[in-house]
């Protein structure tokens, strides 16, 4: 016989289990026909199942003081995956009363049967073999096939309604024993299989209602969505339809505008050829009566109209020009002001810049004077100190030559007394009250030396505390230097930016002289078009005798009219000629403005 394998048998084992208990919550729920809560034992029971096939193939991790092995960490991945179940993570993590990750599983469970989302839980943990993996074994149930079916299982669940209270219930403590004795056939149980069929159908019905409301839900959503983006791309299609028939009637504005000026160019031509035309016959009228020179006349009655036709185009082209050059010189304007003010924005942060570097040169010259008067009283310590400490060597000498006579007076009085003893051995009643003498002066030798000592290492104390000072002083000293060389760079940018901004200052006044100059010119050229625009041509029946000789005009004496001023001449009076490179011929100048003058036909010739 084949032997089996042994976690099979445990995974074959707690999926029966499993179906079981989740068939008989089903079954105990529906007969029970309200809402479960958690004393309910089933509803317990189906708890201690799930939590037992969580459990199965579980790695054991080990922290710092001994060994864990719970279900709380591949239940915590689940709101990674699943947005929402963050929620329920966060709520279970704020429960006051869970102290183990075991109870925080325990009320994750309870939470997510109520939410009726155990089962889409659970599949998108089971989708991710590769993360559960870092929880369980290779050969676990929710690494394998029967995972997939209990998560199938899980979906019949979302027809219980159940209320829990998590908050109150002690889920650290509970032990978690399955009761067989529950799932044990009995009489009644057969006897009521007609009954359960029913149910299964009542199920079934309430699955299929249950997911055509989802998919409807998601429909309706999918349609409020279409329905809005409809709705801002009808508003972008009003609002850009109003835009162009905004567009149209401007555009047919300027049509009928401009129709009404080319009717207007049109009569005015029209005008213009009658005019022409009545004075050519009564010319022609004229050059007939007269018997001498006809054909002459009339070949330069020709010619005048063609010439007149085309100072008529020159005049147009002139015109043309002009406009163009009125509209550069109106951006030439625009251009020049912009550049005013640029330049005007740029002189201020100029200004600004020189006045911080003139605070800041002010600060830094208080600061060296203050360093400056500084260092005098430094150098006035430090001289100070020094006299102290020529004074303190001088005593210092003094001590050390005492000290030098005093061992020698000692040395001299030792030998003294080895003398005296050595020849006076006998006399030692006087000899015992000299050296009880020689001894007094010994012990007050002995109190002077002490005293010196001491004074001497007081001194010592006080010339160590001078060094100390006077190395302080010289480092204080160093930065100051420093200080001035910083002083003395800060000068030189100093000069430098005032070397750039004399610079920048006489560009731009010399900018300022170039737009001034640019301006008197565009006022006079504004001036002049003024004027221009101001002045109107006489008519033919009021111009009959010249501005200049005043004699009247006939055809010998013909008008020529300036186009600029608006003043008539005869062509004996308007003798200045210009060649022109549009005429073969040259072109009469007004005396008075220099402008180009048109011939025009007299009409008081009859």
């Amino acid at each position: 016989l084949a032997v089996k394998d042994p976690t099979a048998v445990e995974r074959a084992n707690l999926l029966n289990m499993a179906k079981l208990s989740i068939k008989g919550l089903i079954e105990s729920a529906l007969s029970f026909g309200r809402t479960l809560d958690s004393d309910y034992p089933p509803l317990q029971q189906f708890f201690v199942v799930m939590e037992h096939c969580l459990k199965h193939g579980l790695k054991v991790r080990k922290s710092f003081l001994s060994y864990n092995k719970t279900i709380w960490g591949p239940l915590e991945l689940v709101e990674k995956l699943y947005p929402e179940a963050e929620e329920i993570a966060a709520s279970v993590r704020d429960l006051p009363g869970l102290k183990t990750p075991l109870g925080r599983a325990r009320a994750w469970l309870r939470l997510a049967l109520m939410q009726k989302k155990m089962a889409d839980y659970l599949r998108c943990l089971i989708i991710q073999r590769d993360l559960l993996s870092e929880f369980y074994e290779y050969h676990a149930l929710m690494m394998e096939e029967e995972g997939a079916v209990i998560v199938g299982l899980l979906v019949g669940l979302n027809v219980i309604d159940a209320n829990l209270c998590v908050k109150g219930e002690d889920l650290d403590s509970q032990v978690g024993v399955i009761d067989f004795s529950v799932y044990l056939k009995s009489d009644d149980d057969i006897g009521g299989k007609e009954r359960n069929v029913q149910i299964a159908a009542i199920l079934d019905q309430k699955n299929y209602v249950e997911e055509l409301n989802r998919q409807l839900n998601s429909t309706v959503s999918s349609l409020h969505a279409r329905v809005d983006s409809l709705e801002k791309s009808n508003t972008k299609l009003i609002e850009e339809l109003a835009i162009a028939k905004n567009n149209i009637i401007k555009l047919q504005e300027e049509n009928h505008q401009l129709r009404s000026e080319n009717t207007l160019i049109l009569m005015k031509t029209q005008h213009h050829l009658e005019v022409s035309k009545v004075d050519v016959e009564a010319e022609l009228q004229t050059y007939k009566h007269s018997r001498q020179g006809l054909d002459e006349m009339y070949t330069e009655a020709r010619r005048q109209l063609r010439e007149e036709a085309q100072l008529r185009q020159d005049m147009e082209n002139e015109l043309v020009v002009q406009v163009s050059m009125k509209h550069e010189i109106e951006l030439a304007m625009k251009l020049l002001e912009k550049d005013i003010h640029e330049k005007q924005d740029t002189l201020i942060g100029l200004r600004q810049q020189l006045d911080e570097v003139k605070a800041i040169n002010v600060e830094m010259y208080q600061k060296l004077q203050v360093s400056e008067d500084a260092m005098k009283e430094k150098n006035e310590i430090i001289s100070r100190l020094e006299d102290k400490t020529n004074q303190i060597n001088a005593t210092m000498k003094q001590l050390e030559q005492r000290l030098q006579q005093a061992e020698k007076a000692q040395m001299e009085a030792e030998a003294e007394d080895e003398k005296l003893k050595q020849e006076y051995v006998n006399k030692s009643e006087s000899l015992q009250n000299k050296f009880s003498q020689k001894e007094k002066q010994l012990l007050q030798l002995e109190t002077d030396l002490k005293i010196e000592k001491e004074w001497r290492q007081t001194l010592e104390d006080d010339l160590q505390k001078e060094k100390e000072t006077v190395s302080h002083l010289r480092t204080e000293t160093q930065e100051i230097v420093t200080l001035k060389k910083e002083f003395l760079k800060l000068q030189e940018k100093n000069k430098q930016l005032k070397s750039i901004c004399e610079d920048q200052e006489a560009a731009l006044q010399e900018l300022a002289s170039k737009l001034s100059e640019s301006k008197l010119k565009i006022e006079d050229i504004k001036e002049a078009n003024k004027a221009l625009q101001g002045q109107v041509w006489l008519k033919d029946k009021e111009a009959t005798h010249c501005k200049l000789c005043e004699k009247e005009f006939s055809l010998s004496k013909r008008k020529h009219h300036c186009r600029n001023c608006g003043e008539i001449f005869c062509n004996a009076c308007s003798d200045n000629e210009l060649p022109l490179p549009s005429s073969p011929k040259p072109v009469r100048v007004c005396d008075s403005c220099h402008a180009i003058l048109i011939q025009r036909c007299s009409s008081n010739v009859p």
